[in-house]
Order: C-alpha cells, then structure tokens, then sequence
C-alpha cells in the first residue's frame, strides 16, 4: 500500500528481487568471461555460462526460500545455474567466488543502475532552482529566523541557497557511482586464492566487465564503500527535504507566498489544498537517517568476512535508494509546478509595520551617537507596537529624526528593498557555482 509514495517505478524495478537476482547473474557471467579472456576458463564454457544467465530462466521465490538455510541466496543460484549447463561448462560456474563477492556486486549494480534517474532527477531540481533564482534574484521577501520574521532578503537568495545546497551533493553523489561503486572479487578471505596470480588480473577484467571501479584489494571486511554511498544518499534526502520544509512554510495560509503546482485535498475539508507533494519528500527526508545509521553501524565487521553484518545491508540499502528515488523525483515534480506569489512577499514584508528596517533606521540616525540612535529607534518601535501604524510614520513624525534625517532620508531607511545586504551576490555567485560543477560532469 505504501510503497509507491516512498519509491517510484523505475526504482522499485531496479532493486526489486528480479533486479536482484539480474545483478546476480551479471556477476556470473562476467566472471566467466573475465576469467576466460584470462586463460582459466575456456571460452566456449564461458560462452554457455552467459547464455543462461538471464533472470527469466529462474524461479526467484524458490531461491528466494532456499536462501534460508545458507544465509545466503547465492547457493541455490549457483546450483540452479549449473543444473542448467553442459557438464564442460558446469564445473567453471562461479570459479575462485565465494557468495559475498556476488551479492556485493550486485548490490554495487543495483546502486549504479538505480542512481542514474536519481541523478537525472537531482539535476533537473537543481536547474529549476537556477531558474527560479535567476527569476527572483531581486524579488524581496522577509527572511525568517526560528519561524519568526527577521530582515529582508530575496525569494532568489532562499533559492539560491537549494541550488547550492543540491549541487554539492549531487556532486558528491556523482563521485560516489563513478570511483566508489567497486566489484567485489576475493574468494573466501579476500585472496583470490583459487585464482593465484591471475587473481588481480580476473580483478581487473571484472571491473572491465561491469563498469564497475576497481578497487585495491577485496573489501569484504572494509565498508567504507557503502557507508560513503548511504551518506550520500542520505544527504541528498536532507538537501531535498530541507526544500520540502520551505515550501510546507511559505504554503502555509497566513503565509501564502508559494503553492504547489498540484495540491492535495483532504478526506474530511474541501477546501484544503495541502502540499502532499512537499509532505512526501520530508517524510522520506526523515526517514533516511536511520538507514543510514544502520549501515553505518553495520561497518565494524569480523576479520577476513563478517557474521550477520554485510547481510544485514541488503534491505536497507535497497530502501535507502527507493527513498532517495521518490525524494529526487518528488522535487523534480514540486519545482517544476511551483507557484511564486510575489504580491503576497511584498505584502507580508509589511506586516510589523516596518519594524523589520529598525536596524537599517538606526543605522541612519548614528550622526545622533550611536547609543542615543539605538534608544530612539527602540522607543519609536514600542510606540508602533503599543499604538500601530508603522515605523516610517513614527519617524517622519518625530522631531528628533528630522533633526539629522530628511523624508527622503527617512523613506530610504525603511524601504525593506533597500537593504538585501549582498543577497544578489550570493544569487550569482550560487548560479555561478552550478555552472561550473555543471562543466565537471
């Protein structure tokens, strides 16, 4: 019932159980050819061993049950694979592997092939957040601080702080799938023992294979691989659902400064029309950290192959990756459709009255003494509070501000679009930022 708000059909068809058992098979057979271009396998059995590696000759829940008793589902794969071939090809099937080095490659494969849309997703979020702070980079909006209104900034400057935000870790997550998603050779203890000096060569050729990075040596027992691919997938959850968080508050009724392009509605009020797809992305955001905990805790492993360990990665990885999917595509769909109500920024600049330019109003008034502009100003604020009206009127009214301030003066010092500070700069240099990560791809 679930599934489908926390994932997307293509991610539930890269790591469901038929992509599983797929990735599995990959590994097989390129093994089989690594190792015949290597001289170990003929390659003719090679041959018949990648023939038969296609995920529709199998019967996934009978493997899936025979992984039981093992711990593992690689047995019942390997044996149903050689029930299927010659007796020359049968005894090459999984040559110098032991059941850890398939399904870590698999789930190596699994990342890879699932993050390329995530990936795509990720950008095209990002280039719609260039677009709206390019859009917007002048358009002035009251910057808030713990929920409360603070000083002007720019609708552009809060969009410019998503892109860069969705640069840098699509950047990182980018580095993760091409130099840290690494095939998996080691045989039992991560020697290639079987293989003897053509161990490192198979290694090799595998990688080649696959298009998979090559690592150093086998990693069993060293997770840094994964733990670097949870993060990043878990920071990009975050940067998204910090997205998600701004566009729930600017939607928010009093507030109305920005709507989804398609809300949603209520079960029990008509008239609602609730940011679902904003709510999506922040429950996946909030999801994520603890499955990335759980990898994390799953680094410290035993010796040579760990006990319970690296398998208890599967599943979190594979939720992991459905979560990030649904994130990116989510954001993809909010800011695509997103709604800027310029008119409603401006106007909810003006809700203290002006109170907002206090800052900028002292500032005008120091040729009074710096203590004194302060003590004025604070006194002016109480009396806009007390009595409404607003800051620019109590001014103009004052005696003691058109002392050192004409009106003119006074109307500069509480225009909330005079005083963005470097807001634009920072919209530039975030665009500027993008572009060049852009040029590194």
């Amino acid at each position: 019932m679930f599934t489908p708000m926390f994932s997307t059909p293509d991610a539930e068809r890269r790591t469901g159980g038929r992509a599983w058992l797929q990735a599995m098979l990959d590994f097989e057979a390129a093994l089989a050819r690594a190792q015949a271009r290597a001289g170990l396998v003929p390659p003719e059995a090679a041959h018949e061993i990648g023939a038969h590696c296609r995920a529709e000759l199998f019967d996934l829940d009978s493997i899936s049950r025979r992984a039981v008793g093992p711990a593992t589902p690689v047995i019942a794969l390997v044996d149903d694979l050689g029930s299927r071939l010659g007796p020359d090809a049968r005894r090459w099937v999984h040559l110098g592997a032991t059941s850890q080095d398939v399904l870590d490659t698999a789930a190596m494969l699994i990342a890879r092939r699932t993050l390329e849309q995530v990936l795509a997703d990720l950008r095209a979020a990002a280039r719609r957040c260039a677009e709206l702070a390019r859009e917007h980079r002048d358009s002035p909006v009251i910057g808030r601080s713990l929920l409360q209104q603070a000083l002007p900034t720019t609708f552009g400057r809060r969009c410019a702080g998503w892109l860069v935000s969705l640069t840098d870790t699509t950047a990182a997550l980018h580095h993760v799938v091409e130099r840290r998603l690494a095939v998996q050779l080691g045989g039992p203890v991560g020697t290639c023992g079987a293989l003897g000096e053509r161990g490192p060569e198979v290694l090799r050729r595998l990688a080649a294979e696959l298009g998979l990075a090559e690592p150093v040596a086998p990693w069993h027992t060293d997770r840094t691989r994964v733990a670097e691919l949870a993060g990043a997938l878990g920071t990009s959850a975050g940067a998204l659902g910090k997205i998600a968080l701004d566009v729930e508050l600017h939607a928010q009724t009093e507030v109305g400064e920005l709507a989804e392009g398609s809300a949603g509605g209520s079960s029990a009020m008509p008239h609602k029309r609730n940011p679902a797809g904003s709510v999506l992305i922040s429950a996946a955001a909030h999801r994520a950290p603890g499955l990335v905990a759980t990898l994390l805790a799953a680094m410290p492993q035993a010796y040579e192959r760990g006990a319970g360990s690296w398998q208890a990665e599967q599943e979190p990885l594979v939720e992991l990756l459905r979560l990030a999917a649904a994130a990116a595509s989510g954001a993809r769909r909010l800011l695509g459709g997103l709604r800027v109500d310029a008119a409603r920024m401006a106007a909810n600049l003006e809700l203290t009255g002006g109170l907002i330019t206090a800052g900028s109003a002292a500032e005008a008034l120091l040729p009074l003494g710096r203590a004194e502009a302060q003590g004025l100003v604070r006194e002016l604020c109480e009396r806009v509070t007390v009595d409404g009206g607003t800051l620019r009127a109590a001014m103009l009214a004052d005696e003691r501000v058109r002392a050192v301030l004409s009106e003119q003066e006074v109307r500069a010092a509480t225009d909330p679009a005079g005083h963005l500070g470097a807001a634009r700069e920072f919209v530039d240099r975030a665009l500027a930022h993008h572009d060049s990560e852009g040029t590194r791809r």
